[in-house]
């Protein structure tokens, strides 16, 4: 079972994993592509209550 938790208006955690919302016209510029010469864009993202939600990649590299 997922279980949502929002955190704040821009940030939720969905099983423990932290995504940050973007309006459409937000969106970042690497969004919409796997790979892009020697760049990986973001491939993978939901929407929820009229947000796009995508991986916050700073909660990712606070873990490393």
């Amino acid at each position: 079972m997922n279980i949502i938790k929002l955190t704040s208006k821009k940030t939720l955690k969905l099983n423990n994993v932290r995504y940050k919302a973007y309006f459409v016209g937000d969106l970042p510029p690497s969004f919409g592509f796997k790979y892009n010469d020697k760049k990986q864009g973001i491939y993978q993202w939901f929407n929820y209550k009229g947000l796009t939600w995508v991986i916050d990649k700073e909660h990712w590299s606070t873990l490393l």
